[in-house]
């Protein structure tokens, strides 16, 4: 019966989607906004903003910084939907927080994910204010969003996680702006503590470029339901014992938001190189 409500729950928010845009076809290119990313809202012409509690399978967003708003319109001559906020697994322990989300994306017509967040350096090369183009992830938590799936659907193959030929229209985008795109390894924790100097010791030696708190349950859903993802991390830190500064969500925000303009300007140019 809860699968039966679920699956209810995602027709009727993809039916409302498609209510909601009229006689305009919905995109088939959405983008989840994190951390510092939110500015990218503001681009959206002639937009349809659909508060998330207007949706039913959309879960309440709880995190500072994540407006809890989908938009549907354009960016140049790109059609989009914006996704302005997520769940957060570690809000209550839930990878499938999203579930709902990518599952009506799927429904209704989406093809495309392309993720952001914000997230910490474990690398002194890669400092604040840069963005990292993810290439590929470690699921530390190892918890997956997919239990409970039946079929042999659920045995999802990660290789092309991250798209290659989505990661060559952004470096060609990048390049067009003259901002060089490092490609790295996401490693996703649990938190919502952020980790110790040992933690991030441990994680440069996995090989891991980059650490933040969202994104792999996300990517997980969204190849299980047949979505290329596209993946770009803001940084906003140093990993702990690699700089001589505290780490807070406030400092994640002040950080994002001094580096978020420059981050949107390249996501514009991303999105028109893939609508293209």
């Amino acid at each position: 019966m809860q699968h039966l409500e679920f699956e209810s729950d995602v027709q009727r928010t993809a039916a409302l989607l498609r209510e909601r845009a009229g006689t305009a076809a919905l995109p088939a290119t959405a983008v989840v906004l994190g951390s510092g990313w939110g500015a990218l809202a503001e681009r959206v012409q002639d937009a349809i903003d659909v508060p998330y509690g207007d949706l039913p399978a959309f879960p309440p967003i709880g995190v500072g910084g994540h407006a809890g708003r989908l938009l549907i319109g354009r960016i140049g001559d790109a059609p989009v939907m914006v996704l302005c906020g997520r769940k957060h697994a570690y809000e209550a322990g839930d990878a499938a927080a999203m579930k709902g989300v990518i599952r009506t994306l799927a429904a209704a017509g989406v093809r495309t994910l392309v993720q952001t967040n914000a997230a910490g350096s474990l690398d002194v090369a890669l400092p604040p204010g840069d963005v990292m183009l993810i290439a590929d992830h470690l699921n530390l938590v190892q918890r997956s969003p997919l239990i409970g799936e039946v079929g042999n659907e659920r045995f999802v193959d990660m290789v092309d996680a991250y798209d290659a030929a989505l990661r060559s229209r952004a470096q060609a985008a990048a390049a067009t702006l003259g901002r060089p795109l490092r490609e790295g390894v996401y490693a996703w924790m649990l938190g919502p503590q952020f980790e110790t100097p040992a933690e991030i010791r441990m994680l440069q030696r996995l090989g891991a470029d980059a650490v933040g708190m969202s994104t792999v349950p996300e990517t997980i859903l969204a190849r299980h339901a047949g979505l290329k993802v596209l993946a770009l991390s803001l940084i906003t830190n140093l990993g702990c014992g690699l700089a001589d500064v505290g780490l807070s969500h406030h400092q994640t925000l002040s950080v994002a938001e001094q580096a978020g303009g420059r981050a949107v300007e390249l996501l514009c140019a991303i999105l028109a190189a893939l609508h293209d």
